[in-house]
């Protein structure tokens, strides 16, 4: 299952800098100097070519494939040790819980710290975290609580890292590097679980954390060295929980900002959840159709991305998002292996919609809580992803995996379909 991540000249100025006296409504985002004109599109080479990016996407490598392994390497402890699928299969599904939580109550973090000093800490509360799980002798509950505290941060460190990227790279160069950053998530993803069972079988599971320890610290090193010290956006005024739950109401409670939350949580939580039946759908193959998906969204990215216009890809947003569910329908006929691959293929492709919604969705949140803005879009997709592979879950078990993967196309598509006003602009 492949989880989501929701990121001419680039500039260097912080939004603090470049906003003071911004207002903290939600209609102040608007306005903010970040677009570009329509009739031209960045170019990747343009995205590499700020510093600061380059420092960015290779802690964001490093980081993904550090996860996973450490999620991978948790969940082969925990079945050594219990022998219970069950426990393993939720150990390694931790990642997702502590965005629900960290969502809720600690975003405002991410405003209120210095974004690289923020970054940081994350990298070094992993390294903490994989060495007292390979050499403190943890109980498996412990192990487990260890994960779900530290990871309660998680989305707080992925916002500080969104809100840079508007500031770094403005107008289209901020879609293409939302594009890099999604597609480098899959590739990490899948990379860091063949890496992570690679050196399981080399070295076992303490070495395996000690080498995730290692790239964890070599991801603090890479930002602290390679980062500017960026100012933080907010003040401490309010408690950190108290300004998240403001925040957060402000935000739900604009319906731009809330329809464009929505548009990039539901439609590719439906996709997720499809994907995740495909091991009970497939059995043993299954890993030539998750291939596909990961091969899918990538090509669908760098697609849209390199080829289509700034507006053009705001215009297909809509037919995309429905795109993504639409294949998916095609397993009520149950399809051979070949065919499974090609039709996720065409699903996950479909999933590059929200590059159309980047541009809008930056515009329309204040520029003084940008980083909670985009930790609340991560969290929800996180926590869209889980929500929608329990629901496929659970229609497996009444109907069976080929039908609950269909039932997962109709979802997809019945999402768009209620939200394509917010898809459209």
């Amino acid at each position: 299952m492949t989880t989501r991540e929701q990121g001419a000249g680039t500039g260097t100025e912080t939004g603090t800098e470049a906003g003071a006296g911004t207002e903290t409504g939600v209609g102040a985002g608007a306005g903010r100097g970040r677009g570009v004109a329509r009739e031209r599109g960045a170019t990747y080479a343009e995205v590499f070519a700020s510093r600061e990016f380059r420092v960015l996407f290779v802690s964001f490598t490093l980081l993904v494939t550090g996860d996973q392994v450490k999620m991978l390497t948790l969940s082969a402890l925990v079945y050594a040790r219990t022998g219970s699928p069950g426990l393993a299969a939720a150990a390694y599904m931790l990642g997702f819980l502590p965005y629900v939580v960290g969502g809720m109550f600690l975003l405002s973090l991410a405003d209120r710290a210095r974004p690289r000093a923020l970054m940081v800490a994350g990298e070094l509360l992993r390294v903490v975290t994989c060495l007292l799980m390979a050499f403190a002798g943890l109980p498996v509950w412990a192990m487990l609580t260890l994960v779900l505290v530290t990871g309660l941060f998680s989305p707080v460190f992925g916002a500080a890292r969104g809100a840079l990227l508007p500031d770094l790279l403005p107008g289209d160069s901020f879609v293409l590097a939302r594009s890099v950053l999604s597609v480098t998530s899959a590739g990490a993803q899948v990379g860091g679980l063949a890496v992570g069972a690679g050196v399981m079988a080399a070295v076992g599971p303490a070495g395996t954390l000690a080498v995730t320890a290692a790239l964890a610290a070599a991801s603090a090193a890479v930002l602290r060295l390679g980062l500017p010290d960026f100012p933080a956006r907010g003040d401490g005024a309010r408690g950190t929980v108290r300004e998240t739950l403001r925040v957060n109401r402000m935000l739900l409670a604009d319906p731009g900002v809330r329809g464009l939350l929505l548009a990039q949580w539901l439609p590719i939580s439906f996709v997720t959840g499809a994907e995740a039946m495909l091991v009970p759908y497939l059995g043993g193959t299954a890993g030539i159709a998750l291939a596909a998906a990961s091969a899918g969204l990538a090509a669908g990215n760098f697609v849209l991305g390199r080829f289509a216009s700034p507006a053009r890809r705001e215009r297909l947003a809509a037919p995309l998002a429905v795109l993504a569910g639409v294949p998916l329908l095609a397993f009520a006929f149950r399809p051979g292996v070949a065919e499974a691959a090609l039709i996720v293929l065409l699903a996950t492709a479909g999933g590059c919609y929200t590059l159309g919604l980047q541009r809008r969705f930056v515009e329309a949140v204040p520029e003084r809580v940008t980083g909670q803005g985009f930790g609340l879009l991560g969290a929800g997709s996180m926590t869209g992803q889980a929500v929608g592979t329990a629901l496929v879950g659970l229609a497996a078990e009444l109907t069976s995996p080929h039908a609950a993967i269909a039932l997962a196309g109709a979802a997809t598509v019945a999402c768009s379909l209620a939200l394509r006003r917010h898809l459209r602009g």
